[in-house]
């Protein structure tokens, strides 16, 4: 059993852990921005960065979700999409008043099916419902080459390591 750590207590990890050297799973989220389907995971011919959080509408998610889009430019080729349980709007408004303009920011609220499908689902907690922080990156042929779960929650995740990942 996967776990994670919020304020220093242990956090189950829901779904089907997924690790590097694995096929990524294709799923579909909603794009922030119209609502449309975006595709994350699978073999998408370029690189992924997928950054999960578990909502924009804190201090820790906002400042790495604007890290994020300030480093962007170092990525060349790759596809970097935020993924979290906010609603659509409240991610759009959050990218609108940020200015988020260098990701997909996305929303598993529907299903929950990236949670589960990458095992980031938060079980028994105040949080159950919503995604720990992590950082998958894939490659052109969607495979999982670099995996972050951040093992406590409230802090920011290794960025350097998730961009050099991203790069190579």
């Amino acid at each position: 059993m996967a776990t994670t750590k919020f304020k220093g207590t242990d956090v189950e990890l829901l779904g089907n852990e997924v690790n590097v050297g694995d096929k990524a799973p294709e799923v579909t989220v909603v794009n922030s921005d119209g609502l449309g389907d975006v595709t994350v995971g699978g073999a998408q011919g370029e690189k992924q960065l997928i950054i999960v959080v578990p909502s924009l509408d804190t201090g820790v998610c906002a400042t790495e979700t604007r890290n994020f889009n300030a480093k962007a430019s170092e990525l060349e080729g790759v596809k970097t999409t935020v993924v979290s349980m906010d609603l659509p709007f409240a991610a759009g408004r959050f990218c609108s008043a940020e200015g988020i303009d260098k990701l997909t920011v996305a929303s598993d609220f529907r299903n929950k099916d990236f949670a589960n499908a990458y095992g980031v689902l938060l079980g028994g907690s105040v949080l159950a419902g919503v995604t720990c922080r992590a950082i998958f990156v894939v490659d052109a042929n969607g495979i999982v080459t670099y995996k972050e779960i951040v093992p406590e929650i409230t802090e920011e995740p290794q960025y350097d390591a998730a961009i050099e990942a991203a790069n190579k």
